[in-house]
């Protein structure tokens, strides 16, 4: 998300970690059916690292990549999403214009997929994804700018059997709601101010979210699942043993 960014007379997140302490708070007061958090790298992870320790919820990591066009990697013909069965979204009023030539787009998309795979490799250290299928999915970052990538992302979630999609951020322009085109009730947001201009300005710590700590949050996140898990067994265990003995 660029550099530090320090604006005390705007910013009402002292970094991403206490928006995402807050974004919690207001979660924990609804119920969805089997959540998970999915966030987006690098600064929607610790948002959602908050938020899925408070709920005590599973956390992982979605990504996106876009499929630039030929000669220019930042304008979007469409844009792929990972998972069992990564999505290809595509913009087709900006491949009609561009006309890539035949085959471009699948060689794109191979070329895209091989650095998520890549990136999630590294992020998530062997660890197998979170199933979407049939979960309600809160989808977090940090805020929304123009809100592309949260469109991208929903869409695909949809493709990939996600029974309901959230999107949770600390900060978006009042048009944001109108801009993804999902119901009020599937968005929460705390703070949504109408002279929006970015998302870094909220924020009074806006530094940069490295790899390493993405990756300790993701085994962080990890470990309290796992901990809970065998927890969960002893005290079973022990409710069997007890139950033996007074038979």
């Amino acid at each position: 998300m660029g550099s530090s960014i320090h604006r005390p007379y705007l910013a009402h997140f002292a970094n991403r970690r206490d928006a995402g302490q807050q974004l919690a708070e207001r979660l924990a007061l609804r119920r969805f059916d089997r959540p998970l958090v999915l966030a987006l790298p690098r600064g929607g992870v610790p948002v959602g690292h908050e938020i899925a320790a408070l709920l005590d919820i599973p956390l992982d990591v979605l990504l996106v990549r876009k499929l630039g066009a030929p000669g220019f990697p930042e304008l979007g013909l469409g844009a792929v999403v990972d998972g069992p069965e990564p999505q290809r979204i595509l913009n087709q009023h900006v491949i009609d214009a561009v006309q890539p030539p035949p085959g471009y787009l699948e060689e794109e998309e191979r070329r895209q997929l091989a650095l998520i795979a890549q990136r999630k490799a590294q992020l998530q250290r062997g660890r197998p994804p979170e199933p979407v299928n049939g979960r309600t999915v809160l989808l977090v970052d940090d805020g929304i700018a123009t809100g592309g990538t949260m469109r991208v992302a929903l869409k695909a979630l949809e493709r990939a059997g996600a029974e309901r999609c959230v999107v949770a951020v600390p900060v978006a322009p009042p048009s944001a709601l109108a801009q993804l085109g999902i119901a009020e009730d599937d968005f929460e947001c705390l703070l949504s101010p109408p002279g929006f201009q970015s998302v870094g300005e909220y924020y009074a710590d806006f530094e940069q979210v490295s790899d390493e700590e993405v990756v300790a949050l993701l085994d962080h996140a990890a470990q309290r699942l796992a901990s809970h898990a065998a927890t969960a067994r002893a005290d079973g265990d022990a409710s069997g043993s007890a139950r033996r003995a007074a038979g």
